[in-house]
């Protein structure tokens, strides 16, 4: 690629993006299309939906967060539908704040610098285009120059809402530059950006003696004061506060509640009545979206305090609590990762779902449902099938605790436990096992973990390690079987015949005698265990393949042994079980022979081309099975 080339092509992109034009221009473009005069509010909304929307099982899944939040999906959707979609049609929730709160880690922050990120790109297309009136300090809508009493006939000519007043820069600029005359204002596209301070304010709290409130709201020029005589005069005044950039965009509050009153209480009129004072003016008008994020512990403390009653009354607080799903949970170690300087360390496969399991069941809470016990859940929640449990069942208990999730081990705890595996020494891979024993290790340094919660925490690590273990059976199990995949479609077709007798009332002819036999019970029912599948069940599960086999020859296809999953895992673990003396002598034998070492090298080939195992853990992984089977 040739860089240099590259850079050219992204800024004549953007100069192609500038506009100027005058106030005149500017209302033709409404004509045309109204979009640039929507709210900051209604432009996030639009700007979340420009990445697509997906509908599952009647919940929204809004695909802007895809890339960086990971199982999210409940949480996000209240949050957009709840405040971004009410605030951009106007209701009242757009004079609130919109608090995140959760837990450390929660990706309160996340969310606030993705919307921030996504607003400027928006910025740059054409359903997302700001106009402002050129000059102006604070980026200011140009509609502002109409006269108040015109707006009602000027709304309803445009097909647009008009709110607020010009600031005072605007003001007299239209009165000494312009003499009045509204239609030659000149007016320019801006494009967000935090960097340039156009659109974004972000405010973080310092310490409070030190601290200025010409942070958020600008200061006076005293170096322009004897020029211009009067501190009221706006030109001897910076209108460069947070409050006065983000116009027209996103006010980031950092850890807001941790801010000083006094920083807090320009937010009661800016919020209500969509305006803020600042110095010798009256008050300035600011359309922005207000945007801040605590933890739980520091929400409690502000919510005690009854002086803040006027500031929570006008407060959005939209919980963000850890994801609870082993998937997503992965995504996130792999996300981190690879971000990191660490990716040329190999991560055997199951190592960060390892690592996930651990985490999601500190974060649970026991359900009260009788048989429901915590890994249940948690395959359940990670959209797993649970014996005697329905889709019903899971719905109550998601909202059996409203603050699941707010609590447990962070996902910032673990990935410091994975990065010390992963430079302990010069390793060429880690496994779920180097992964287990560093977050064990870690538990001893964790800072807030009591001893209840570490004796709790262990017995999480056990439960773990025990899933990993039969993940990794199963994963040996499947490379060895398909050593004998021609036992496995015989055993399969074996047992299609046997059950078809079985539901039809009739006879099996053995193909050499040509006896007339029962269907073999025994045979089908030490494949129907293999998968929990009780005496009571086994009728209605055989009527279910043979309803699959059915259809399947309806539309002319053939019920093969990949056709039903469960079916399939059955026929491996019944041949696994059937070759458990095999596998174990593979595998732990220390001086193979000709057709073990044979085999060996079958099954690791396999484990690497299709498991996604480097040689090195494919082999520990076949040491730590053979270990397993042995005990």
């Amino acid at each position: 690629m040739d860089i240099f080339k590259r850079i050219a092509e992204y800024n004549a992109e953007n100069e192609k993006l500038a506009w100027s034009g005058t106030f005149r221009d500017y209302i033709e473009l409404l004509r045309k299309d109204p979009s640039p005069a929507m709210t900051a509010h209604a432009r996030v909304y639009e700007m979340l939906k420009s990445y697509g929307v997906e509908e599952i099982d009647g919940r929204k899944r809004y695909k802007f967060f895809e890339r960086e939040i990971f199982g999210l999906d409940r949480a996000l959707e209240r949050l957009v539908e709840e405040y971004f979609h009410s605030a951009a049609k106007r209701l009242d929730v757009r004079k609130r704040i919109l608090l995140l709160m959760g837990p450390v880690s929660g990706g309160k922050s996340t969310i606030v610098t993705m919307l921030k990120r996504g607003l400027e790109q928006f910025s740059k297309t054409d359903k997302g285009a700001v106009y402002a009136i050129k000059g102006c300090p604070m980026h200011e809508e140009p509609l502002h120059l109409i006269p108040h009493e015109l707006r009602p006939e000027i709304e309803q000519e445009l097909g647009v809402r008009i709110e607020g007043n010009l600031c005072p820069s605007c003001a007299m600029r239209l009165k000494t530059e312009y003499g009045g005359d509204i239609e030659n204002v000149l007016v320019e596209r801006v494009i967000i950006s935090e960097e340039n301070r156009v659109g974004i304010g972000t405010f973080s709290p310092s310490d409070p003696k030190s601290q200025d409130i010409a942070d958020l709201t600008g200061s006076i020029d005293f170096s322009t004061i004897t020029e211009y005589g009067s501190e009221s005069d706006p030109r001897a005044y910076r209108f460069d506060g947070e409050l006065n950039k983000a116009n027209r965009g996103i006010m980031e509050f950092q850890e807001m509640l941790k801010c000083d009153e006094k920083f807090l209480w320009h937010l009661l009129s800016l919020t209500q009545e969509g305006n803020f004072k600042a110095g010798r003016f009256a008050l300035i008008s600011a359309d922005e979206l207000i945007i801040a994020h605590t933890n739980e512990a520091e929400y409690k403390a502000f919510i005690a305090n009854k002086k803040n009653e006027a500031l929570q009354s006008r407060m959005i607080v939209m919980p963000i609590p850890y994801n609870l799903k082993v998937s997503e949970e992965e995504k996130i170690y792999a996300k981190l990762i690879a971000q990191s300087d660490m990716k040329h360390v190999h991560i055997a496969p199951h190592a960060l779902r390892a690592a996930a399991i651990f985490t999601i069941l500190t974060r649970l809470k026991e359900s009260k449902k009788q048989g429901m016990d915590l890994v249940k859940k948690m395959r359940m929640y990670d959209g797993e099938e649970v014996e005697g449990f329905k889709e019903s069942d899971l719905k109550e208990m998601q909202d059996e605790y409203l603050e699941e999730g707010m609590s447990g081990i962070d996902p910032r705890h673990v990935i410091n436990r994975i990065s010390s595996a992963l430079i302990k020494q010069d390793l060429q891979c880690i496994n779920a096992l180097d992964v287990l024993r560093a977050l064990k290790e870690g538990l001893d340094q964790h800072p807030s973990i009591t001893k209840e919660e570490r004796d709790r925490y262990l017995n999480f690590i056990s439960i773990a390690r025990k899933e990993y273990d039969n993940l990794a059976k199963k994963e040996v199990q499947k490379a060895f079987v398909y050593s004998f995949e021609e036992s496995a479609r015989t055993l399969f077709e074996n047992y299609l015949d046997n059950i078809e007798a079985y539901c039809n009332w009739t006879k099996l002819k053995d193909p050499l005698t040509g006896e007339e036999l029962d269907p073999d019970e025994r045979l089908m029912r030490s494949i129907e265990e293999q998968i929990g599948i009780s005496e009571n069940a086994k009728k209605a599960f055989r009527e279910e393949i043979l309803i699959r086999i059915s259809s399947y020859s309806r539309r002319g296809k053939k019920f093969d042994y990949s056709s039903h999953e469960r079916l399939r895992e059955a026929i491996e673990k019944k041949l696994f079980a059937d070759l458990k003396d095999i596998v174990k002598i593979t595998t732990s034998t220390k001086t193979p022979d000709e057709n073990q070492l044979k085999r060996i090298n079958e099954v690791t080939k396999r484990l690497i081309d299709e498991h996604g195992y480097c040689p090195v853990c494919a082999n520990e992984l076949l040491r730590y099975v053979g270990s397993l089977l042995n005990r």
